[in-house]
């Protein structure tokens, strides 16, 4: 246990930003230097929050199952090696989820009940970054070589996952991604300010010198079909995210100005990057329309206010988020509560229980516009509220309202099941129905949080150990138990 009292008497502390005025101007992360760095002078009393609660329920608001009174013990100790150790675990990518996750671990922590939680992601961020700084995170070569062969198709979160604890446990891991870098939505999806890409190279870099190989610029399913990937390989793991983006089939979606956030951040990020976009989707000069409230819509945000944009409105269909916990969501589960990240805090404004009844156009086909009205939800489904159409100006429209599955291509080739909600199937060890093919992460589970696409990708990787060995030393899967109680 930390500091006995620290639950009472250090207060719930997070790192400073940037000011807005200064980061809207560039692409860095938000916080100074790295949010390890910012951290640092205050994470130690804020581990020492974590009280010796009995039964560590933020153990189960995570789905990798971090073990985090044990790295919050060991910070406050200043402790920082065998911190890392038991970071790295449960977790092959602390530095992404310490950015990126919404922390389903704080809203499930003991000291949240009566309080403010433990700033549970914050320490995670600033052990690892401590640690890439000290030049502790260092590559993890196999006990031996097996003679085994893993292709991975998709190099996100969860290929990324399962390709390195396979490297590891000794197979010749291929990882194939169709875009011309490795990373999937962590390289073209997550604009710079929430994660520099640099954080991702030093890890790719990581597990090349381990022995995992990686094979940009192929689209599985044209370059190379579905059998020829299983007569060249014993093992198969689809990581294909969950990419068929939910369109919004309203009158006036066919015109010019209307594109999926998808499509939008991409060009951003490579852009950013230093390469080349043609014809580049650019909020610059424009009043830009965002539809949809979540994490992906407010990265549409961050980019716009930073690509110039005139004015930025981001709509929700569903109703103001309370700001406390609602009684219908009670402690230990993930809350629906009003959140402003970074990007809200930059500009913006939002309007909640609004539907767009049709786009409206000028004589050219460009967009100018939506008409909308608010709704309330009666009886299962959304009614218009009567009177309360209105109508706001937009020459840039993103859509951000999640994605509806995986691209059919690959698994039609393969001949692998899809569930009743067209996401791939797959049985408690992540095999689906053909011998020696896998799925894991947005691919299987549908559209869902890094962590558990980490958290899967190491699953399905005991899973094509055992497959392939008859056996295996890899931390066993996720339960399908567990893994239905948390869906």
């Amino acid at each position: 246990m930390p500091d006995p009292k620290g639950f009472m008497t250090t207060p719930r502390e997070v790192a400073d930003r940037r000011p807005v005025d200064e980061r809207v101007q560039d692409w860095r992360e938000v916080y100074p230097g790295t949010p390890g760095r910012a951290l640092l002078p205050i994470v130690s009393k804020q581990a020492g929050r974590c009280m010796d609660c009995g039964i560590p329920f933020c153990h189960t608001g995570c789905p990798l199952g971090n073990l985090i009174p044990e790295w919050n013990d060991l910070v406050w100790r200043d402790e920082w090696q065998p911190a890392l150790e038991r970071l790295h675990a449960t977790n092959n990518f602390p530095e992404f989820t310490g950015r990126l996750c919404p922390a389903p671990c704080e809203t499930a922590c003991v000291v949240g009940i009566t309080g403010d939680p433990v700033t549970i992601k914050n320490v995670e961020v600033a052990i690892i970054d401590k640690a890439w700084d000290d030049s502790r995170v260092v590559p993890q070569q196999p006990e031996w070589h097996t003679d085994r062969t893993v292709a991975v198709v998709g190099s996100g979160p969860a290929g990324l996952a399962v390709a390195q604890q396979l490297t590891r446990a000794g197979h010749t891991v291929v990882v194939y991604e169709r875009a011309d870098a490795i990373g999937g939505l962590l390289r073209y999806g997550i604009p710079e300010f929430k994660m520099e890409k640099a954080v991702l190279d030093r890890r790719l870099k990581q597990m090349g010198l381990e022995g995992t190989q990686f094979k940009t610029g192929v689209t599985i399913g044209e370059d190379i079909t579905g059998p020829e990937l299983l007569e060249r390989y014993e093992a198969v793991v689809l990581a294909i995210g969950s990419t068929v983006a939910r369109d919004l089939p309203v009158p006036g979606r066919e015109l010019r100005g209307i594109h999926q956030a998808m499509e939008f951040l991409p060009q951003s990020n490579k852009a950013v990057l230093g390469g080349h976009v043609e014809e580049q989707i650019t909020a610059e000069g424009k009043d830009v329309v965002i539809i949809g409230g979540g994490d992906t819509g407010a990265d549409c945000l961050g980019t716009s206010i930073r690509q110039g944009a005139r004015s930025i409105m981001q709509l929700e269909i569903m109703p103001t988020p309370p700001n406390l916990r609602p009684e219908t969501q009670p402690w230990p589960t993930y809350p629906m509560t009003f959140k402003v990240t970074s990007a809200h805090e930059e500009g913006g404004d939002r309007m909640y229980a609004v539907s767009t009844s049709r786009f409206v156009g000028d004589d050219d086909g460009n967009v100018t516009g939506l008409d909308l009205t608010e709704v309330r939800f009666d009886a299962g489904k959304f009614v218009p509220v009567e009177g309360s159409e209105k109508h706001i100006p937009a020459q840039l429209v993103l859509l951000a309202m999640g994605f509806a599955g995986p691209e059919k291509t690959v698994a039609e080739q393969l001949g692998v099941d899809l569930d009743e909600r067209g996401n791939i199937a797959r049985d408690e060890h992540f095999a689906t129905n053909v011998p020696g093919v896998f799925a894991c992460g947005d691919a299987g589970r549908g559209q869902s949080l890094i962590v558990w696409a980490i958290a899967e990708g190491r699953s399905a990787a005991r899973g094509v150990d055992e497959f392939l060995s008859g056996s295996s030393k890899l931390p066993r899967p996720i339960g399908p138990e567990v893994r239905q109680l948390m869906a």
